[in-house]
């Protein structure tokens, strides 16, 4: 059987983007959930309005999916340059370090600006804290969110704490199945063979691309979506992690898209349009109702999310290809900017930050006498200052604070040779 043929090496400039737009959008997110007239969020205001429901929901379908996938991206080519032993101790580095610092110093700030709205709570920051961190027993059923406590709880940081529960469970997988990157003469694995298959299906036969929204739907349809977890269920996010991890095993995945784009995005166009109200309109609790409706809508969720993350993929393929084709004709040696790097990096320590601070310049802003149409652009603009003044002042410039935001080390200048010393 020949090889696959594989992704590049490279990375993709068009991702970075995204994941960035992401990460920042999330301020916009949560701000909106200040306003709005369902969510439990931490601080609310005293007007809300459905409107942010609606905004928000456009999101929800796509944002942290595709974060997901884009980690099992990801996944593929660090498993393929470390091996499972080094992947594993890299993820516990990047990810177990700041989810641990962040749950210990962040997560707590929200949480006690939550039980500062009850006119009978009256503790200080420094007296919450034992409280926040003590716990009653252990959840095994809800892993890997197995501590229990009133007030205890990841908070924003169940991003990293999923993330890092799917890396562990990847690498034995992967050795399992196959690691990424076999030598030329070795038999080849059966995860190997399996996204062998899945690749031809999709380079062979329009609209293959869109198979995998058949597992979503009957996760989402028979699980439920959580709405603590953005709207999805961990065991979807699962999924979408595991394809991202397929799909960079194999070029001809990048192909299907590009030409199934068209096809992608009517259909989820169509299938949002019928979804969202069967979902929207289901009684009792739509997100986790056995009932026939309940249950059609939230597979048709499923299917929906999965359109629209390879639509947006797929455009960004197609966008980045075309960006790549005219600057090899036009600038052949063009250097990436210098803001391109310094934003591809801040990601995770942006999303570390985001929501603790949005809380807490909410918490201020909705004792104003104002509308929503003022206080919301405060929030988000004063919010999106302080994070990335806390990330380029406090975080990026020292070691020690990029270690424990899961940044690498500062790439050291090249050492000066000293007059009359002898080579290294």
């Amino acid at each position: 059987m020949a090889p696959s043929p594989a992704t590049t090496s490279g990375r993709r400039a068009e991702l970075d983007s995204i994941r960035v737009l992401v990460v920042v959008g999330l301020v916009f997110f949560h701000t909106a959930l200040v306003f709005d007239a369902q969510d439990d969020f931490y601080v609310k205001n005293a007007e809300t309005t459905p409107f942010t429901l609606v905004v928000s929901a456009l999101g929800v379908l796509w944002a942290m999916p595709l974060l997901f996938f884009l980690a099992g991206l990801g996944a593929w080519h660090s498993l393929r340059r470390r091996g499972a032993g080094e992947y594993v101790a890299e993820r516990l580095r990047r990810l177990g370090v700041p989810l641990v610092f962040g749950t210990v110093v962040l997560v707590p700030l929200p949480q006690w600006l939550r039980q500062r709205a009850d006119p009978a709570f009256h503790e200080s920051y420094p007296e919450f804290l034992p409280r926040f961190f003590t716990l009653d027993g252990f959840k095994w059923r809800d892993f890997p969110f197995v501590f229990d406590g009133r007030y205890f709880e990841f908070g924003h940081l169940w991003f990293l704490l999923l993330l890092l529960t799917f890396s562990l469970i990847l690498a034995p997988l992967v050795r399992w199945g196959g690691a990424p990157g076999r030598r030329p003469g070795d038999r080849e694995p059966w995860g190997r063979r399996l996204g062998d298959r899945a690749a031809a299906l999709a380079e062979r036969r329009p609209g293959a691309i869109l198979l995998p929204a058949v597992p979503l739907a009957v996760v989402c349809a028979l699980a439920g979506l959580e709405e603590q977890f953005a709207g999805w269920h961990r065991a979807a996010y699962l999924l979408f992690f595991l394809f991202g991890f397929a799909f960079a095993g194999d070029e001809r995945f990048r192909a299907a898209l590009r030409r199934d784009l068209r096809l992608i995005t009517v259909c989820g166009v169509v299938i949002f349009l019928v979804g969202a109200p069967l979902l929207m309109t289901a009684g009792g609790d739509p997100f986790t109702d056995l009932a026939p409706q309940a249950t059609a809508g939230r597979a048709l969720f499923g299917v929906t999310g999965w359109c629209w993350l390879v639509a947006i993929l797929g455009f960004l393929d197609r966008r980045g290809r075309s960006a790549a084709t005219r600057s090899a004709a036009t600038r052949p040696e063009r250097r990436p900017r210098r803001w391109y790097a310094y934003l591809s990096e801040a990601v995770l320590p942006l999303y570390v930050l985001h929501q603790p601070i949005v809380v807490a310049v909410a918490s201020v802003v909705i004792g104003w006498e104002a509308p929503i149409a003022v206080k919301f652009p405060v929030i988000s603009v004063v919010s999106l200052v302080l994070i990335f003044a806390v990330y380029d002042l406090l975080v990026r410039r020292t070691d020690p604070a990029r270690f424990l935001f899961g940044m690498r080390p500062r790439p050291r200048p090249p050492a000066e040779v000293r007059t009359g010393s002898s080579p290294p």
